[in-house]
């Protein structure tokens, strides 16, 4: 349980203040008691909903491949040896992990 405005455990930097989010949940409600179920139009969503889950494959994919990036620097390995595990250059791995890990 986190106090009003603290940020929780692991949540990195929160886009929004609990008001903002409060403001938005009261325009929904709003919106949503309007909604007119029988008029509604529903359109097939199918393919941006797949879009929007191999999106968050991919950001869960990065970071786990970042922690592993880090976990082998802790461990010693050079950027040579991670950016052949990779397969791309030193500079590649140094570019895309270095500022994520450490150098």
């Amino acid at each position: 349980m986190t106090r009003r405005g603290a940020k929780p455990a692991g949540s990195g930097d929160l886009k929004h203040t609990d008001e903002q989010l409060e403001e938005a949940a009261r325009r929904f409600e709003a919106l949503a008691d309007e909604l007119d179920p029988q008029a509604a139009q529903v359109e097939d969503l199918a393919d941006l909903r797949a879009i929007a889950e191999a999106a968050e494959r991919a950001r869960r994919d990065e970071a786990l491949l970042t922690e592993r990036v880090a976990l082998a620097r802790a461990n010693g390995r050079s950027w040579n040896r991670i950016a052949a595990a990779l397969g791309v250059s030193r500079q590649a791995a140094r570019q895309r992990f270095g500022g994520k890990v450490g150098a």
